[in-house]
């Protein structure tokens, strides 16, 4: 059971596996599924073993990670996944790319796609072909970092909340960051389209959409400014419904708006989600485990390596506004 295993910071260095793969090899979560601990992971069991309470107005203080030698190993878990969730809240990739993958590299070769047109062959005829190789060259992962100087005697007092969106705010800057390096990437080599006068209209909204005829732009990728001006356009009046069920705000075509000040305020990005673009991951979001454990910190740093790449050109469009 969950009460009886034995924590050791080794686990953060076993090749292979996250600190919460390697827990959850010694307490399975199938154990769990009909008692009241289902649908709490590995890590979130151990955090209940001790007692720390991670939100809500009565959470605990961050020394109460350090209560005892095996709660301390949990530190560096809970701060890599605050980091990480901030991340994920800030960065586009999950709706511009449609494809993620890994790799144990530190460079990667995406494709090379040709095609011919389709047409009815006769019989004997050669028939359409698509091609598809690995690109001449390989491109480097980057690695965005962020470090948050900060010692132990300064933050034992702070409540885990109020610290934890501490760590979700260094993890979006990292976001912010990613999407910098993916909006110049999808842009790369794409021809831009421009507004017809001085302001973007809706008809030159519906003309860029249109524009992506063997694809369906279904995500454009705006600046808080241009996207101010789409939503100022009589016609969005009524796509206020969408924001209100998920979140999320369409034009009347079906397209998601998705805010971006990394981007600028000269163009939109538009893209097939679906075929557009790979994400691919070189490493997992890491922190500092070491100096985190030991409670002789004077810094949280944390890295992330990955890399973008272009699968479909033909899926993504730029509007110049």
């Amino acid at each position: 059971m969950y009460d009886n295993i034995r924590l050791d910071k080794a686990m953060y260095n076993i090749t292979g596996k996250s600190f919460t793969q390697a827990l959850t090899e010694l307490d399975p979560d199938e154990g769990y599924k009909d008692t009241e601990l289902r649908g709490l992971d590995a890590f979130e069991r151990q955090l209940k073993r001790f007692g720390i309470k991670v939100s809500g107005a009565d959470s605990d203080r961050v020394e109460k990670f350090f209560v005892t030698a095996q709660s301390a190993v949990l530190f560096p878990e809970y701060v890599r996944r605050m980091i990480k969730k901030g991340i994920e809240q800030t960065c586009i990739s999950d709706v511009v790319c449609g494809a993620v993958s890994k790799t144990d590299g530190v460079d990667y070769r995406g494709f090379s796609v040709t095609s011919t047109a389709i047409v009815t062959v006769d019989e004997g005829d050669d028939l359409p072909e698509t091609t598809v190789k690995l690109s001449s060259s390989a491109k480097s992962l980057k690695k965005f970092s962020k470090l948050l100087s900060c010692s132990y005697e300064s933050v034992r007092r702070q409540r885990l909340e109020a610290f934890g969106i501490m760590l979700k705010e260094i993890g979006a800057q990292v976001g912010r960051g990613i999407n910098s390096y993916m909006c110049l990437e999808l842009a790369l080599g794409v021809t831009p389209s421009s507004i017809s006068g001085q302001t973007i209209t809706y008809a030159d909204l519906a003309a860029f959409w249109s524009s992506m005829s063997a694809h369906d732009m279904d995500v454009m990728v705006c600046h808080p400014a241009v996207m101010a001006q789409i939503l100022a356009l009589p016609e969005m009046k009524f796509c206020v419904s969408d924001y209100m069920k998920n979140g999320r705000i369409k034009t009347p075509y079906g397209v998601t708006l998705v805010k971006c000040a990394q981007i600028g305020t000269s163009k939109i990005l538009g893209v097939d989600s679906t075929v557009a673009a790979e994400l691919v991951l070189g490493s997992d979001v890491m922190v500092d485990t070491d100096r985190l454990i030991t409670n002789q910190m004077n810094e949280v740093s944390c890295s992330v390596l990955l890399g973008v790449s272009k699968v479909i050109p033909d899926a993504v469009a730029v509007l110049t506004v």
